[in-house]
């Protein structure tokens, strides 16, 4: 059996601040962070979730965010980001790299190897882009960098700022709601986007063990796939959803009846929500329903961030026994096939929880984690 990955430490950088016990607090208010961006062009709203700004470019913004981010992650843990067993795992969708005029002949991770020089990194790190999955494809792969022995600690995570192509991307794609972001909601029409950046430190169990290092969770397991559907759209049977989660149940060996608790992708799009709404019902329909929340109702869409900043959430649902309302969720699906959080919180005594995402090009992604209390 192979033995689980420890999680040492965790940052966040959201629209509703930085503190990971002072944003979880305001999740479980039914807080957000939208508030109203002007914009040049004609969109479908100007309602986006970001972090204040100090009047950077995207470019310099996003590596700001990361280093930030990053550092305080590892600070949490212990350790240093310039240790000679630490490796970085960096993602992020497309970064500043369309709208920032710097960016477009550079390779498109150059932004991480600047972000490992800021730190002090002594290896380059491995980065990635799988587009809205890469925070939790980062996730993956320095925990798989860690049990085949190549690597001992791993800061993995990922980052993505707001920017007016994307803003226009999706509003000219119709992803974009021209309200409010309600997930898994009988009026859902579309997310808002967000920005902001989460990175969690993974280590070997006996790594963090010979250095007595608290455990904020164990990472069970981790499976991927890739639908192959479309460019943009989940497929409407939710294979690749359904199959990534059942890939990850199997590497962390256990089944779909362990599983008390999911962060889902709850992107608000219509299509998003009937393909996860049919994947839990596939793997979980017949047992005991998993509780069932999402965030993006409260950070926005943070795109290439939101893999990573979703399982810390799904971390401190699973440490404190509880999980945040949906924010923006009044009038439940009633089709939906698992509970669902509405209007306050809910408490639990799970001790498994699985977080979901699903990406832009069929990126589907899932993985468990093990509450350590």
């Amino acid at each position: 059996m192979v033995a689980p990955v420890a999680v040492t430490g965790a940052a966040w950088s959201t629209a509703l601040g930085h503190g990971l016990d002072d944003v979880w607090r305001r999740l479980l208010a039914g807080e957000h962070g939208f508030v109203e961006v002007a914009s040049p062009h004609r969109l479908r709203n100007t309602l986006a979730a970001v972090i204040p700004s100090r009047g950077e470019g995207p470019a310099p913004r996003l590596r700001r965010l990361a280093v930030e981010t990053l550092g305080r992650a590892v600070g949490e843990a212990g350790l240093e980001a310039s240790g000679a067993e630490t490796r970085l795992v960096l993602g992020t969708s497309l970064g500043a790299w369309l709208d920032d005029e710097g960016e477009w002949t550079a390779p498109l991770h150059a932004w991480a190897d600047e972000v490992a020089r800021a730190v002090g990194a002594r290896e380059r790190p491995v980065s990635l882009s799988t587009a809205c999955s890469s925070g939790a494809d980062a996730l993956l792969v320095g925990a798989e960098l860690i049990r085949s022995g190549a690597a001992e600690v791993c800061v993995c995570g990922g980052v993505d700022v707001m920017t007016p192509s994307k803003r226009l991307a999706h509003s000219a794609l119709s992803t974009m709601s021209p309200t409010r972001s309600r997930a898994f909601d009988t009026r859902h029409d579309g997310m808002l986007l967000g920005e902001g950046a989460g990175f969690l430190v993974l280590e070997s169990l006996e790594h963090a063990r010979a250095r007595s290092a608290s455990l904020l969770a164990l990472f069970r397991g981790a499976g991927s796939a890739n639908d192959a559907a479309s460019m943009t759209s989940p497929d409407p049977a939710a294979l690749g959803a359904r199959l990534a989660m059942e890939r990850a149940l199997q590497d962390a060996r256990v089944s779909p009846r362990d599983i008390g608790v999911i962060n889902a992708h709850g992107s608000a799009t219509p299509a998003n929500d009937r393909a996860e709404a049919e994947a839990f019902r596939a793997l979980f329909g017949t047992g005991p329903r998993p509780c069932v929340f999402a965030t993006k109702g409260a950070f926005g869409h943070t795109l290439g961030a939101t893999g990573a900043m979703e399982s810390i959430a799904l971390i401190l649902a699973l440490r404190e026994g509880v999980v945040p309302p949906i924010v923006g969720l009044e009038q439940p699906d009633e089709d939906f096939p698992c509970p669902l959080p509405v209007g306050r919180p809910v408490r639990h005594e799970e001790r498994l929880g699985l977080s979901l995402t699903l990406g832009f090009g069929g990126f589907d992604t899932a993985l468990v984690f093990e509450a350590s209390r």
